[in-house]
């Protein structure tokens, strides 16, 4: 979780909120659901590029590293925040794959 001062997220939520709206507004355009995730890559990539253009000017190998880094550690972060649970829940409400218990023995 990018743990950042709540003073600095008064400033930045508001455009976040925005550009979410934007997103979705969009997605709805297209008529399908999974449209915001086209939507969402673009406005990641294009943020992250444009972020590296103003505070660097230039790509570096160690800003690739970092960047990339970062945005595993966003999908992790996603994943063991919202997708762990969903399918934990998902698990009790329809079983759970039969061989994951006979390698669960083996551990």
């Amino acid at each position: 979780m990018p743990y950042i001062k709540k003073e600095d997220r008064v400033s930045l939520d508001p455009l976040i909120d925005s550009l979410a709206e934007e997103i979705v507004a969009k997605s709805k355009e297209a008529g399908n659901d999974a449209a915001y995730a086209g939507l969402l890559n673009y406005t990641c990539t294009r943020l992250a590029l444009k972020i590296i253009r103003l505070q660097f000017g230039k790509v570096r190998y160690w800003i690739i590293a970092t960047t990339t880094g970062t945005f595993h550690n966003i999908a992790d972060e996603f994943y063991r925040r919202l997708a762990t649970p969903y399918e934990d829940v998902q698990i009790k409400k329809n079983g759970d794959v039969d061989l994951y218990e006979e390698f669960d023995k083996d551990l």
